[in-house]
């Protein structure tokens, strides 16, 4: 399920990202005084009246001199954070990446400036957008600034909506009206092919990987890292089964993600993450597991994807006969992924083992779907409680009344429970390998819920 984006655009210091803030429901983007403070894209996953969508923040559209790109001191009415007047390029591209990808795009202007030709060459950029543009006159924080905000209805762009992002006001109304507009995030039911998502860091060898499945030279291959800056879709039959294939840009650590397109290209390749039934891991098993997998690694986990983790590139890597059970172990604890996820080693460049990558996925898809029957499940759970009994939590312990399983892709576990708080993350983990044991979910995440069960009569004393 692909969710839509909406992005936040303006100048720099009109309140981006305290809005971005005020919509997410944390502190997650710096905000400060300073204009530039926000170089590259931040995003994150929101709702808004049921609604999920993710919400971008972007860098400001700068418009200055080019002296002042070129490295001399602003004007004291514009005054860049410390390092950033090189950036003003860059941090353009990247909004105008992000105004590209969006669904829908809040342009946030500064009610207490007023309108400035800055906000008009932003409107510029804005009405070649391709989807809705809402105007949100941000700092309307009293009656006086409220009313002025009618002079943005001159940048023609429709609707204006005074609100404050700091003090939450006339939120509430904008959003209503954005989320109105996004596109639906129900599975696309006229594409019924399964989709495989190789995702991994750059230069881990992705797109050979493609090729080598397809057998021909659809995508391009190169050593530089980041070559692939879009998620490629690609067509094939196997066996009978219609299949999609999604090539993803390389996926960086935070903070290592540059400004302009690179970041673009890592938003589309989390929505692809989101859009797939299995992705691929790829790693360079010759360079190693490291912190950057296990970032890749975190999305997937997130979206609750099913998972095959590929270590590529293994002609280089020196082996013996413990060598891959060595590897998958070192793999499997970087990664935070158990025993479900099942490891292949592969080479793109000699094909070794790249014949079990489709099979083995087309088994993962299938165990997304897979159901266990309530009496057996219930047994499952009562045999786990009496071979190890919860652990106690000031005086009390968890007790399972019922369980069940009321939905798949993935596979959800709802368990009716005393109280959800005495649920240790250890012994949620116990109850999944018990599960585990007796139904295989191969590369597939279970997603255990605990409910308090209510008390009979409660709702009729309410």
């Amino acid at each position: 399920m692909s969710v839509p984006i909406v992005a936040l655009v303006g100048q720099p210091n009109v309140g981006k990202s305290t809005l971005f803030n005020r919509i997410v429901g944390q502190r997650l983007a710096v905000v400060h005084s300073q204009p530039g403070t926000t170089r590259d894209r931040l995003h994150a996953r929101a709702e808004w009246n049921g609604i999920p969508f993710t919400v971008v923040d972007t860098g400001g559209i700068e418009i200055l001199p080019e002296t002042v790109i070129a490295g001399r001191r602003p004007g004291p009415e514009r005054v860049l954070a410390q390092d950033s007047a090189p950036y003003i390029p860059l941090m353009r591209a990247q909004a105008e990446q992000a105004i590209q990808a969006a669904d829908a795009v809040i342009f946030i202007t500064d009610a207490a400036n007023g309108l400035t030709p800055g906000d008009s060459e932003v409107a510029n950029i804005l009405r070649r957008a391709r989807c809705p543009v809402f105007v949100a006159a941000n700092k309307a924080d009293n009656a006086r600034l409220h009313q002025s905000t009618v002079e943005f209805y001159a940048l023609g762009l429709g609707e204006v909506y005074p609100i404050s992002a700091l003090h939450s006001t006339g939120v509430a109304d904008l959003l209503d009206d954005v989320v109105d507009t996004l596109p639906s995030t129900e599975p696309e039911d006229e594409d019924e092919r399964i989709k495989l998502a190789i995702v991994g860091r750059p230069n881990v060898g992705k797109s050979s990987l493609l090729n080598r499945l397809l057998g021909e030279q659809r995508a391009i291959v190169s050593p530089i890292s980041g070559t692939t800056r879009d998620a490629i879709d690609t067509y094939l039959e196997w066996e009978g089964t219609p299949i999609t294939l999604i090539d993803t840009a390389g996926i960086r650590r935070r903070g290592k993600i540059g400004p302009g397109v690179e970041h673009y290209s890592v938003l589309r390749a989390i929505r692809a993450i989101q859009r797939a039934d299995v992705a691929f891991l790829v790693i360079d098993g010759f360079q190693g597991v490291t912190a950057q997998d296990a970032h890749v690694a975190s999305f997937i986990l997130d979206e609750w994807a099913s998972v095959i983790v590929l270590v590529n590139k293994w002609d280089l890597v020196e082996k013996d006969a413990h060598t891959m059970a060595e590897y998958t172990g070192w793999v499997r604890e970087v990664l935070r992924f158990l025993d479900y996820v099942p490891v292949l080693f592969v080479s793109a460049l000699t094909g070794q083992r790249v014949h079990r990558i489709v099979p083995t996925a087309l088994t993962v898809h299938e165990s997304r779907f897979r159901r266990i029957p309530t009496g057996d499940l219930n047994r499952l759970i009562q045999d786990a409680l009496a071979r190890h009994a919860p652990p106690s939590k000031r005086g009390k312990r968890l007790k399972i009344y019922y369980a069940s399983q009321p939905g798949v892709d993935p596979p959800t576990i709802v368990c009716h429970v005393n109280d959800p708080n005495l649920v240790h993350f250890s012994y949620e983990r116990y109850l999944e390998n018990r599960l585990r044991e007796a139904y295989e979910f191969p590369g597939t995440p279970l997603r255990l819920i605990f409910r308090r069960r209510e008390r009979r009569g409660a709702k009729r004393k309410a």
